[in-house]
């Protein structure tokens, strides 16, 4: 299972480098700020920034510019300071995969990476996969599938899905997909769900519902069969 982390975290930080980035960064000097009215950081923000840095990356198809603290992670820049809510804070310690989102093309763990690593990168979260309201395919799929439960770790799952498709894992045996999924941790009773949702995409199934080949037993049909 290590290469899957080591695969999460290819465009980001392994934790080793996350803490050495976080004593580096905190001596980042002031730079001046050319965000625009609409992204400037409010009152508040700049009062606790002791050693801001300006950041520019374009977020779904979005350039933006703010001034951040050095330290901030790229899952707290996506949810407190730009209110991108759809990626999920789960674990905080890279081990969950809820916080996966894409760099570059690339997923990543977003609670490992810092967003001073990130000057000038492409930044895609759950809320940049659809195009023109369209969902994307493996969105639509989790709905075919009904690939998720309480739901806090499918964005996380959808960012995975995508990158695994991408990268030619989810196409050949279900358990290479398995496999390839196996960083993001949720294993609720929609996971079989989740991993068919994945191979559909990839055009390894057919696309239907998996609950259309179920068979509820009666007590006597499961008892014959031993179950």
């Amino acid at each position: 299972m290590n290469h899957h982390a080591d695969s999460n975290n290819s465009a980001g930080l392994g934790r080793r480098q996350f803490l050495k980035g976080v004593g580096t960064l905190a001596g980042a000097s002031c730079l001046p700020t050319n965000a625009t009215a609409a992204d400037e950081n409010t009152p508040q923000e700049r009062n606790v920034l002791e050693h801001p840095l300006t950041l520019t990356l374009r977020i779904n198809g979005r350039e933006l510019t703010r001034e951040i603290d050095a330290r901030t992670t790229l899952l707290d820049l996506l949810r407190e300071n730009l209110q991108l809510t759809g990626t999920k804070k789960g674990c905080d310690h890279g081990a969950c995969g809820a916080c996966t989102v894409h760099v570059n093309g690339d997923r990543v763990l977003s609670c490992l990476t810092l967003a001073a690593t990130l000057q000038e990168a492409e930044i895609t979260t759950i809320e940049g996969v659809s195009q023109n309201d369209q969902l994307h395919p493996l969105q639509e799929a989790f709905l075919r599938c009904d690939a998720y439960q309480c739901g806090y770790c499918t964005p996380g799952q959808i960012m995975s899905g995508i990158a695994c498709i991408g990268e030619g894992h989810a196409d050949k045996s279900a358990e290479e997909a398995r496999e390839w999924m196996s960083g993001n941790l949720c294993r609720c009773s929609a996971y079989p769900n989740i991993l068919a949702a994945v191979r559909q995409t990839a055009g390894a199934e057919p696309e239907s519902d998996p609950a259309a080949t179920v068979k509820a037993l009666s007590l006597a049909e499961a008892s014959s069969q031993g179950r």
